[in-house]
């Protein structure tokens, strides 16, 4: 068993903080230059967009970030993680890095990361480099890996015939 005075036992106790003036800090390190090509910025998380189980929406979707679809959506979507909820309906093709569906989607999906939770209704073909499917989903349609689903379009290139 581990004993928490044993963990303790080795650390230096805190000193109370020093009445007088305190001493001058050493001067910092000059900062390198970074180039900025060489190193991507990290992505800033930010809150989801949230459309809501009363809107509809007739078009394309595309964003750049994360999208959480809760009503009607007649038209592809493509996000960086995109959730459908358990209110949600999407006719057409939805794409993104991170796909989690509680709702019903008629079309294909494609993503790096696919999941199908147990409300989950999948009517059409998914295409995926992971894929985790919960009892209880109810899916039709084909399931397909792929190395990058996101850039071949769905369309698997076949190498020609051996003679």
């Amino acid at each position: 068993m581990f004993s928490k005075t044993r963990v303790t036992e080795n650390r230096p106790t805190s000193s109370p903080a020093p009445s007088g003036p305190l001493p001058e800090a050493a001067p910092a390190a000059p900062e390198r230059a970074v180039d900025a090509a060489a190193t991507p910025a990290p992505r800033p998380r930010t809150t989801p967009s949230i459309m809501s189980s009363d809107l509809t929406v007739v078009g394309n979707i595309k964003t750049q970030g994360d999208i959480q679809v809760e009503g009607t959506v007649e038209g592809d979507i493509r996000a960086h993680q995109l959730t459908v909820g358990e209110t949600a309906t999407i006719k057409g093709e939805i794409v993104g890095d991170d796909v989690i569906v509680h709702g019903r989607v008629v079309g294909r999906v494609r993503g790096l990361k696919v999941r199908l939770t147990a409300t989950a209704r999948v009517e059409g073909d998914i295409i995926h480099k992971t894929i985790a499917i919960e009892s209880g989903a109810h899916f039709e349609g084909s399931v397909q890996r792929q190395e990058d689903p996101l850039n071949n379009g769905g369309t698997k290139k076949l190498a020609p015939p051996a003679e």
